[in-house]
């Protein structure tokens, strides 16, 4: 259950972590909560708010989110083959600018559409990419054009949703993912279609397509009752590895096989399946083996777990990194027996190469920034060798707005200044660690903006989504950065279950939801107050998705927080399974369905405990939410009223698990800040 974001920081997490800080099912990066407006459409749901009236006084809340800085938002880059240009997307708009440095060169279609999922033909020449098509049901063009914006092609348009371009490896197709008529933006994050009338669902599913370029004919290729989730051509041309699974899209990538796809016949040939989740299956340039990543991964895009390999032909797989204490997000063949991944190290950023004959991990680099490599942006070939791997990257840190950096590993060179001029409004971000029992645990605390010494301050406690995520030191204008613009201790923190030292942690919470996880968090609560000026009387807890139901737990198990806000949480288990629209999820961390063993359920269901909240909490949600449907704020909703427990619900109308409209997305931010404030005001001193 990912954390959520704004339509424009997120969306496209489909793939590895290089393709997914940029595109699951569109355009879906990094890993913060949104924001969002408000509807009437639940009994007793908050009305229009009067502050959005101009004649209205703003709150101290409201001038503080809207003194924050704007940043342009890097959604993907792409480094060319041969590793001298890279095509980087910022806003929607495509630009090429060389590896080495120098000017940029944009690149527009007619209309002023925005741009995204680019992709390199094999010869550096040309890039592809996709231009959606306004309206409320997707649609898209097709284009290539060469690295100086000339030659300009329209291809295709298609009605459907369309993502992942990949060129052939002679250049004469273009591979896509295509769902034809898809009446909605594909992916479990997206606003879900409204049930209506007699339910009989209809399954679309995403299929391999290929687009001769001298033609422009389309054929899909792929089986009609398989769905593909992601893909690589082998070298030979001859067909692609992918990631697939019968049935709808959304619930069952969790149960996705490795597959070979002929690219002449679609016939398909399973290669692998998996004990757990797999994503961002990479060929080696022998076409011989398939390169991926498995783990305990809570959601799709958002990815984490071991490297393994595996014959093309089939056989057994080999884990490559046992008992890492870090968490492979992404991975390239930079040889024919080595393989190079991105990482992350204990919150940090970090990158790593392996033999494929085994042995031990090297380190490359690592560092207390992001620095995602977003996209196809490996240049492995010809002209590189060994480690000298060139990688294209976005990089940023609480300290520092994205920008496009490229080179070798640990050597980049920063190619853009797109936000040269905007600088932090909040305090110091810091790397913290704590032990509960035997666990050692880390996070990030940002300091109060001005932070004095001989001053008290509010702390507020942010649950990242997941739970198979993490936090780490990114740029953040909707959360931790007003948290700490309003004065507050802002603490988010890596508990059992979330990325960065190995996949036996991120294990840490199976069948174990708000135990040893929820410890987790307190204990770095109570090793904060000792170090830190923290006003005990005025502890803050706020989450969305996994997090929105670690705030529901938490409040069912101390009292020790002045208040909470629960974005999209979940607060029922039995009713959860029977509502959502990915319950595959489930049933690698409890074991067994809602249905075949309840017990385990019950002892992590916030609503067993409801009685002994006090808590005064918000209550956040879209209405379309197939992740975590409404009912799950609903009910706790209507519990804590029934309680007298101070309360909000705000239900926002047609957004799904992360906003798409910036109003929602300012809404929910101010919301949450106005929450704290007015509860840390009533606390005792």
């Amino acid at each position: 259950m990912e954390a959520m974001m704004s339509g424009e920081e997120r969306k496209s997490f489909r793939g590895s972590t290089v393709a997914a800080q940029t595109n699951v099912r569109g355009r879906y990066s990094a890993m913060l909560c949104a924001a969002m407006a408000i509807c009437c459409c639940v009994p007793g749901v908050a009305q229009e708010r009067s502050g959005t009236h101009s004649d209205a006084m703003p709150s101290r809340a409201a001038v503080v989110l809207d003194s924050m800085p704007h940043a342009k938002r890097i959604g993907e880059v792409a480094l060319s083959p041969d590793g001298t240009q890279v095509a980087y997307v910022v806003d929607g708009k495509l630009a090429v600018i060389p590896a080495g440095g120098g000017p940029s060169q944009a690149i527009a279609v007619e209309g002023g559409l925005a741009l995204h999922d680019v992709a390199w033909s094999a010869d550096s020449k040309r890039v592809a990419f996709i231009a959606d098509l306004p309206g409320d049901v997707p649609a898209a063009q097709v284009w290539t054009a060469g690295m100086d914006g000339s030659a300009l092609t329209k291809h295709a348009e298609l009605k459907g949703y369309v993502a992942t371009l990949r060129f052939s490896p002679d250049d004469s197709k273009l591979a896509l993912l295509f769902i034809e008529g898809m009446p909605r933006v594909a992916g479990p994050l997206q606003p879900m279609t409204p049930l209506s009338g007699e339910i009989d669902e209809k399954i679309y599913e995403q299929r391999i397509a290929t687009l001769d370029l001298a033609t422009n004919h389309l054929a899909q290729v792929t089986p009609a009752d398989m769905y593909i989730y992601e893909y690589e051509w082998t070298p030979d041309g001859q067909g692609w590895v992918a990631t697939a699974a019968h049935g709808a899209g959304d619930a069952n990538w969790y149960v996705a096989r490795l597959y070979f796809a002929r690219a002449q016949s679609g016939e398909m040939r399973e290669i692998y399946k998996p004990k757990l989740q797999i994503a961002d299956p990479r060929v080696s340039p022998d076409g011989k083996n398939v390169a991926f990543i498995e783990g305990l991964m809570s959601d799709e895009g958002s990815t984490g777990g071991d490297i393994f390999v595996v014959p093309i032909a089939g056989g057994a797989a080999r884990n490559l990194t046992p008992n890492i204490k870090a968490s492979p997000s992404a991975l390239a063949w930079t040889g024919p027996e080595r393989i190079t991944f991105a990482e992350n190290v204990d919150g940090n950023s970090g990158f790593g190469s392996v033999s494929v004959a085994g042995g031990a991990v090297q380190t490359l680099w690592t560092g207390e920034e992001v620095a995602t490599p977003a996209g196809t942006a490996w240049a492995p070939g010809r002209s590189f060798s060994g480690d000298n791997v060139i990688t294209a990257i976005v990089r940023q840190s609480a300290s520092a707005p994205a920008e496009v950096w490229a080179g070798p590993i640990g050597n980049w060179k920063q190619l853009t200044r797109l936000n040269a001029d905007v600088k932090p409004a909040w305090g110091e971000m810091r790397i913290v660690h704590w032990m509960n029992g035997g666990t050692r645990v880390q996070g990030w605390l940002m300091l109060p903006k001005d932070f004095a010494a001989g001053k008290t301050y509010p702390l507020v406690v942010n649950v990242h989504g997941g739970p198979s995520a993490a936090c780490m030191s990114r740029w953040d204008e909707r959360f931790m950065g007003p948290q700490s613009a309003m004065g507050y201790f802002a603490l988010c923190s890596n508990p059992r279950g979330s990325y960065g030292q190995g996949e036996a942690f991120t294990r840490g919470n199976v069948k174990d939801f708000g135990g040893g996880d929820y410890r987790d968090v307190m204990a770095g609560v109570d090793e904060l107050l000792k170090k830190y000026p923290i006003e005990s009387k005025r502890l803050g807890i706020y989450g969305h998705s996994y997090g929105g139901y670690m705030t529901m737990w938490a409040e069912t198990q101390t009292q020790r927080f002045a208040a909470a806000v629960a974005g999209a949480g979940l607060s029922d288990w039995l009713s959860y399974y029977g509502l959502n629209d990915i319950d595959g999820w489930m049933i690698p961390f409890f074991g067994a369905s809602v249905y075949d063993d309840p017990a385990v359920y019950a002892k992590s269901d916030p609503m067993h405990f409801v009685k002994a909240v006090k808590t005064p909490t918000l209550i956040l949600v879209g209405d379309r939410d197939g992740e975590v449907p409404m009912e799950q704020s609903v009910e706790w909703w209507h519990a804590l009223a029934d309680l007298h427990v101070p309360t909000k619900l705000v239900v926002y109308p047609n957004e799904g698990h992360w906003f798409v409209k910036p109003v929602d997305a300012r809404d929910y931010a101010l919301r949450t800040l106005e929450w704290f404030e007015e509860w840390f005001a009533k606390a005792p001193q």
